[in-house]
């Protein structure tokens, strides 16, 4: 996400880095060039406007064009202004003090609004709620039966249309229906348009005079740019909305809706859907968005991740026996689908500060989703013996382990030589100590690192 514009923006501060002192004529020319980085991104031209007289107003001071890093402090002023333009602080959902607190997810047809209604049920429910799902769209053929299966492949209850009612009726007995079941959080799944109809907005009308809605949360489609703040302006105009629900914000690379929504609208960005998985919905962070387009990395986000990701005790056990040079192609593989489990590589990657310039220069040494398979395929063709002794798997064994995994043997050699340059330098590392030897351990760890095999990257 945002790589269009973070790529820009590197550009432009790394040309005002090397200027050292700057003068008002560079600073202003690298405004323009930011103007036009963020007009690029499809952001709205009112709001990228407005942004750069900010920066503008901040950096021509006396204080920033004489201190000895006049850069530096204009990418600060960059990255207070960023988080100021995405929301200032976190928005979290308001649950009500007297639940069930009723959620309604409102927007066009396509943008994402079922599936979200999933995602969100188990975010709240990551928190200790008890959510319940009302399937109101009885307009898109097999609509509630999208959201029945979500609901039943995610273990949670679905209050269901009975052929009859209108969407009003519907939300009503749902929340009467949540109050049975002990459901403190209703999620609201509304009708879709394909374009902003007054029927639509009738009967979002209507259901908030039948209902005491908490939240009215609007379900935008990130890859839509300006269009998704026009739809976001009507909906506020029409009924009310509290916060946007941004989708598919992992495939956008320009980052216009994102950047233009809150100032455009008033309204804070709550979530951003990451990913296709239900439960790949995040709260949106704005200092922390910042951070990533200004290529500085999202630390904790991946923190966080690995935590929901990684059992603790597991993890020690396993940097334990890796430091000691003891690691198992079992281990590797449990490894393997952790780190699976928590997305595309890049988007890991992309979390470390520079991590995104790594995956530039990786280049198609960057194992993607089917190289991951791939890799995970060959582990599972070898017997348990030669999983935990890949030492042993020589010539006759590596053709049967190419066979049984659809790979050729030159697969299964690559992998087997990463693993044992892994165990190699980890062994070495761990066994660092103290005086010569622990020099002489710190040499050979440096020059294996440097003789490393820059296809192996992405290997646990």
């Amino acid at each position: 996400m945002f790589d269009s514009l973070a790529d820009r923006l590197g550009e432009v501060f790394g040309r005002l880095r090397g200027k050292g002192k700057l003068s008002r004529e560079d600073v202003e020319a690298g405004l323009r060039e930011v103007r036009m980085a963020l007009l690029e991104a499809d952001v709205n031209f009112k709001v990228a406007r407005a942004f750069v007289d900010r920066i503008r107003e901040r950096a021509v001071g006396a204080e920033v064009l004489e201190s000895l890093t006049p850069a530096q402090h204009i990418v600060k002023i960059v990255n207070d202004e960023l988080v100021a333009l995405l929301g200032g602080e976190q928005r979290k959902l308001r649950y009500s003090s007297q639940p069930p607190t009723a959620v309604m997810l409102v927007g066009l047809q396509g943008s994402g609004k079922t599936t979200t209604a999933a995602k969100l049920a188990l975010a709240v429910r990551r928190e200790g709620h008890r959510p319940l799902m009302v399937a109101a769209d009885v307009y898109r053929p097999a609509a509630a039966l999208q959201l029945e299966k979500l609901g039943t492949d995610n273990q949670v209850p679905v209050a269901m249309p009975d052929g009859r009612a209108k969407p009003p009726e519907l939300c009503k007995r749902g929340v009467e229906e949540a109050r049975r079941l002990n459901c403190d959080v209703v999620i609201l799944d509304t009708a879709g348009r394909l374009h902003i109809d007054q029927p639509l907005l009738d009967e979002l009308k209507e259901i908030n005079r039948r209902v005491r809605v908490d939240e009215t949360l609007l379900v935008v489609d990130a890859m839509t740019g300006q269009e998704a703040v026009n739809v976001g302006t009507a909906f506020e105009e029409q009924v009310g909305i509290d916060g946007v629900i941004l989708t598919k914000l992992d495939g956008d690379a320009r980052g216009g809706a994102a950047l233009s929504m809150r100032e455009a609208i008033g309204k804070p960005i709550v979530y951003c859907g990451v990913g296709e998985k239900v439960s790949e919905l995040e709260p949106f962070h704005p200092e922390r968005m910042a951070s990533r387009i200004l290529g500085m990395g999202d630390v904790l986000s991946l923190i966080e991740k690995t935590q929901e990701h990684v059992d603790e005790r597991k993890a020690k056990d396993l940097e334990d026996r890796l430091m000691a040079g003891r690691l198992t192609m079992e281990d590797w593989l449990q490894q393997m689908r952790q780190l699976r489990n928590m997305g595309p590589i890049e988007g890991i990657l992309g979390m470390l500060p520079g991590g995104r310039k790594l995956v530039q220069q990786a280049g198609n040494a960057m194992p993607d989703e089917r190289d991951l398979a791939r890799m995970e395929a060959i582990v599972l063709s070898m017997t348990p013996y030669e999983r935990r002794h890949p030492e042993v798997v020589k010539g006759s064994r590596r053709k049967r382990i190419a066979a049984g995994s659809g790979t050729q043997i030159s697969d299964v050699s690559k992998l087997l030589k990463g693993f044992e340059q892994m165990q190699t330098l980890f062994k070495q590392l761990g066994a660092g100590g103290k005086g010569s030897k622990g020099l002489r351990g710190k040499a050979r760890l440096l020059r294996n690192l440097q003789g490393l095999d820059p296809s192996q990257i992405g290997l646990p």
